[in-house]
């Protein structure tokens, strides 16, 4: 059973989603795993897939949602997209995108405040 952290994150990512597939992005997998690591999102859109990492938090107090995807998490999802890619053929170019999700009142903000960072990292 996961935890209220967990399903905290769960809803984040549900309203990134949601704002992806809103802006015509294809969702081609969720929570891919390996032993790499873990990718939140994985969407495609004209030419480009991304691999997409969803930072939930209240509110920006203590820093962006994105400063919270250090250089040791962004290896982890570089490896896994890596991983991803050697098994799969795809005319696609690969990014690495972040999406914010500011949700004061958390589940029960009913309009999180949603920002996307294209090429966030490389």
């Amino acid at each position: 059973m996961a935890g209220p952290k967990r399903e905290l994150g769960n809803w984040g990512e549900e309203k990134a989603v949601t704002y992806l597939r809103w802006r015509g992005w294809h969702i081609v997998e969720r929570n891919f795993s390996c032993r790499l690591g873990e990718i939140d999102i994985i969407a495609s859109r004209f030419q480009v897939l991304a691999f997409i990492e969803v930072k939930l938090r209240r509110d920006d107090s203590h820093g962006e949602a994105r400063e919270f995807v250090t250089w040791q998490k962004q290896r982890r999802i570089l490896a896994a997209a890596g991983y991803y890619l050697a098994g799969r053929e795809t005319g696609l170019q690969p990014r690495f995108d972040v999406i914010e999700v500011y949700a004061p009142r958390g589940r029960d903000t009913l309009h999180p405040r949603i920002h996307h960072i294209p090429a966030a990292f490389e």
